[in-house]
């Protein structure tokens, strides 16, 4: 079995409105179930947006500490699920099943590395 990161891309700006974001976040209650079901679901967050983040780069025996995303973007990582099935043909319906519902978002799907 590989363990698949199902990752979110959603653009910079304001959240949907709450008659929007529910239904999504209805939808993607009922995946979550279903790949728990089907013994596929291994973990599901969302993330805070990108100016929460603190990046670090180590510079000989420095450290840089700068607050926000990494780089400058019109899109940055919203979410991601972790998913645990036999191989990519079979990561795959569930990753467009996440896109119909998050429909306009990307979602990128990348096995992890053993």
């Amino acid at each position: 079995m590989t363990k698949y990161l199902l990752s979110i891309y959603q653009p910079d700006g304001p959240v949907p409105e709450p008659e929007v974001l529910g239904r999504i976040m209805a939808d993607l209650a009922a995946l979550n179930d279903d790949l728990r079901a089907a013994g596929a679901w291994v973990f599901t967050a969302g993330l805070h947006p990108p100016e929460t983040a603190t990046v670090l780069r180590a510079r000989g025996d420095e450290m840089l500490v700068t607050d926000g995303p990494f780089t400058e973007g019109k899109e940055h990582l919203g979410g991601f699920t972790v998913i645990e099935v036999a191989d990519l043909d079979e990561a795959m319906p569930w990753a467009q099943r996440m896109t119909r519902i998050l429909e306009p978002l990307s979602v990128e799907v990348r096995p992890f590395a053993d």
